[in-house]
């Protein structure tokens, strides 16, 4: 009862006026005491104001139960009498704590405030509920206990609801599985997007505003929505069910998961009668700490960030499906045969993508493949592009264009890049078979042994596809699939030998060569070499005629970028005849090929060129470009992201493609793919490289790029890259490896690791109790040379662990020129030896003798 409304009755006894004095000294006392506790100010309306770091929230408890004023960092992000509040749609009938059969009580002890009492509904349904929130030094905890009195069948349901400012208070809400629900995709009055996931991180870059609200609901299941409302508003809806939420048009050939025009996204679902509860977490963040890149010298740092904190991000549909296509495209299709889509974890570098990924490829690996090893090469919120009656019921199917081959290697690459980038032994060794079963349905499509794999058409004549160019009718030995295998079993190979079956990976290894073999055999003798055009074709029909002789820049790209052309001379055909088309033509990026496919190679409607697959722009293949001409001239890769960079700044590549004519945008859809050039600057110019059991740096940046600082999440660490001209380092809390020459860098507590140029074990690992940074100078078995710094003039242990020396030899170690004695190294080739440092700065040389 309110102290306003208490002194207004004549009849109250003095014993309630003293328990009533007592309880607000005490509640003060209590408060004063502690600076975290909740904060109550108790008004005519039962308004209460909870104050943490960086969140403050105002409750009103005159007959309903809401938040009524949510600040965030010093920013309003909600502001209205329905702010926040329960809710559940039964029968027709809204049943809300916004419409209480009386005021609830409050009570308070430190830094928790409880309200009980929290009971609505009518004589059908009765849902009483209590809240507590709890003060953190992070933010505010909110416990909901919720009580039913008879269970019911839900038809709508917020659980809690939000409703905040504007659809423009956030940019979007990164999920707990790594997608985004990116609010400038929702471009008209009631878009609704709805998600599986048990948190939303909100954020603004132009404010730096962020809130992350995350769900903690033991044994239940967490769903989200997000819908545009009439007014403009941005409602946020959590809801905790038994089961998984169903989507509403969910019929078995309706997945969607995004719909325009109305805000129905869930199906009905049962809540049983009793007791549930929930834990809502509140946590405000500066977007900009939480998100910097670094300092990204000679490009512009702010839309590097932007295409990969929003771009990249919106091919993840759901928790169980990421794709390249965004979720807000008419049909949401997902392509299997797309092998980067583990690669754009590099460029997000977020946890919740990596491990998000990883539960995505496991339900592929369940529902995705076949019984005999054939790999889906698609999913769709509807069949409407499946072959007729070859999907499952899983939504996976055939695509109408042909079956579409490289679904098989692409799942095997996805596989091992996420396991590269994780490090998880554990998760990659679940899916081994599948990856074996992948692989070996389509390697018994080599019929004539010839190391090439064939595809299920055989002549253009059929007018189907078999790759990701769907509507130009690649057939038969197929260099795009081929290239593509070639990629998955060289990097599969790898992983066989790590899981300890060393038969698969040698068949693997051998496959690899001989598929390396044949593909760069000129077309005369069986091979994709077009000696005439200098530059590897599109595919072979089974009658020997050749196809794609146009520069299909995926084709040749991959060629160089995984290795299957290594004759420098050919690398530097292709690129140069590439790139003078492309200042020829001004285009600000590459085409799916230079030139027309001839008549009858592809869909009557792709000519004359150039038209959509043949010879429009698609950015999906801007990695495997910048890569291919990082290692050749990176000043040409840093072009074409600076390109890139450019389009983003005019258009947000807010597209599917661009026009060959004008390099304008087209198609009505986005794809994440639009940020794999940006992706390529992280990886083939900047070097930036996770491996299963080191961070790999292999710069090749430019003088432009020289200064470079960025910050980096590996394994849960915060790593420091710095690049410049022949000098680059990797730092984390406590060491730091420095060199002009490529190398790989693993840390943790007191213990380093460095590894060599692209040596897969490490040279050297060392402990010390105190920060260290080591600058290689010299590495090789005969002489070995490090600058040490300590930082720390205090005597301390290090002990270092040398390996892949020769085996049985001796060698002398000296530091600061004077000799401490000579070790033998033994026959493995390690020396193990520990010492006192005595000076913060020490040269170390390691010599054989």
């Amino acid at each position: 009862m309110a102290l306003a409304e208490t002194t207004k009755r004549a009849n109250c006894s003095l014993k309630f006026f003293r328990t009533l004095k007592t309880v607000l000294i005490g509640s003060l006392v209590v408060f004063l005491l502690n600076p975290c506790a909740a904060k109550a100010n108790i008004g005519p309306k039962k308004d209460i104001t909870i104050t943490a770091p960086k969140i403050k929230l105002s409750l009103d408890l005159e007959h309903r139960a809401s938040i009524t004023s949510l600040v965030v960092n010093g920013q309003s992000v909600i502001d209205t009498a329905n702010g926040v509040y329960s809710f559940l749609k039964v029968d027709g009938i809204t049943y809300s704590s916004l419409h209480l059969k009386a005021s609830p009580n409050v009570g308070r002890s430190k830094n928790v405030i409880r309200i009980s009492g929290i009971n609505y509904g009518d004589k059908n349904l009765t849902i009483s509920e209590n809240w507590t929130f709890t003060t953190t030094p992070q933010g505010v905890k909110w416990y909901i206990e919720r009580k039913l009195s008879k269970a019911v069948k839900v038809e709508e349901a917020g659980l809690p609801q939000f409703n905040f400012r504007n659809i423009k208070t956030w940019e979007g809400a990164y999920q707990g599985y790594g997608g985004l629900a990116w609010f400038y995709l929702f471009n008209e009055k009631l878009c609704t997007y709805g998600v599986h996931t048990r948190s939303s991180d909100f954020w603004n870059s132009k404010t730096n505003n962020g809130l992350d609200i995350s769900v903690d609901a033991k044994g239940q299941n967490v769903a989200m929505k997000y819908c545009r409302a009439a007014d403009d508003a941005l409602e946020y809806g959590v809801t905790v069910s038994p089961k998984e939420m169903q989507y509403k048009l969910d019929s078995g050939t309706n997945r969607r998961r995004f719909l325009r025009k109305r805000t129905d996204v869930w199906a009905p679902f049962l809540l049983a009668a009793g007791t549930t509860s929930e834990t809502i977490t509140f946590t405000g963040y500066n977007f900009d700490t939480k998100y910097n890149r670094g300092k990204l010298a000679g490009v512009n740092g702010k839309q590097v960030g932007a295409v990969l904190n929003t771009i990249a991000h919106i091919g993840v549909i759901d928790s169980l499906h990421f794709g390249g296509n965004s979720w807000a495209t008419p049909y949401g299709p997902i392509c299997l045969h797309e092998q980067y889509i583990a690669q754009m974890g590099l460029g997000i570098n977020d946890q919740r993508y990596l491990s998000g990924y990883q539960s995505c490829l496991d339900f592929y690996r369940d529902h995705a493949i076949k019984p005999d090893g054939r790999v889906y090469p698609r999913w769709a919120y509807t069949n409407e592009d499946a072959m007729r009656g070859v999907y499952n019921s899983y939504g996976f199917y055939e695509a109408q264009w042909g079956y579409l081959l490289d679904s098989n290697p692409d799942y095997v690459s996805n596989v091992a890049d996420l396991y590269d980038m994780t490090g998880d032994t554990k998760w990659v060794k679940t899916h081994q078979l599948a990856c074996e079963k992948a692989l070996g349905w389509l390697l018994k499509r080599d019929s004539n042994h010839n190391g090439l794999v064939e595809m299920l058409n055989n002549n253009q004549s059929e007018r189907k596809s078999s790759d990701w160019i769907d509507i130009i009718w690649a057939s038969y030995e197929n260099a795009f699939v081929n290239a593509k295998l070639y990629h998955a079993l060289t990097k599969w190979a790898v992983i066989e030998q790590q899981l300890g079956n060393k038969s698969k990976s040698a068949y693997y290894s051998n496959f690899a060569q001989k598929l390396k073999t044949s593909f760069n055999k000129p077309t005369t003798e069986g091979g994709f070499w077009d000696e005439e055009n200098k530059c590897y074709i599109h595919w072979r029909d089974k009658d020997n005629t050749i196809h794609g002789r146009n520069i299909v820049t995926p084709v040749n790209f991959m060629a160089i970028t995984y290795g299957i052309c290594d004759n420098a001379e050919r690398q530097k055909t292709i690129l140069d005849k590439i790139e003078a088309q492309m200042e020829q033509e001004k285009l600000f990026f590459w085409p799916l090929c230079m030139t027309t496919y001839a008549k009858g190679e592809g869909n009557d409607w792709q000519f004359p060129f150039p038209a959509y697959e043949n010879g429009d722009l698609f950015l999906s293949w801007g990695s495997i470009g910048v890569a291919a001409y990082a290692g050749y001239k990176p000043s040409l890769a840093l072009k074409y992201v600076k390109n890139v960079l450019e389009q983003y700044s005019k258009d947000g590549l807010a597209y599917q493609r661009y026009g060959r004519v004008k390099q304008d945008g087209l198609g009505d859809d986005i794809l994440s793919g639009n940020s794999l050039t940006i992706v390529g600057l992280y990886q083939a110019i900047y070097g930036i490289n996770p491996l299963y059991n080191r961070f790999y740096l292999d710069p090749h940046i430019t003088p432009e790029l020289a200064g470079t600082e960025l910050n980096y999440n590996f394994r849960h660490q915060r790593l420091k890259i710095k690049l410049d001209m022949d000098k680059y380092s990797v730092s984390n809390k406590m060491f730091t490896v420095v060199s002009n020459q490529h190398f790989g860098f693993n840390a943790y507590d007191n213990s380093l690791s460095y590894f060599n140029g692209d040596d897969a074990s490490a040279s050297l690992q060392l402990t010390a109790a105190m920060p260290l940074t080591i600058n290689i100078k010299n590495w090789d078995k005969n002489k070995i040379e490090w600058e040490q710094h300590t930082g720390k003039t205090a005597a301390g242990p290090i002990v270092y662990h040398l390996k892949q020396l020769k085996p049985n030899t001796y060698y002398a170690i000296l530091v600061n020129g004077r000799s401490v004695g000579k070790m033998k190294a033994d026959g493995a080739g390690d020396v193990l030896f520990n010492r006192i440092h005595s000076a913060v700065d020490e040269k170390i040389n390691i010599d054989r003798i």
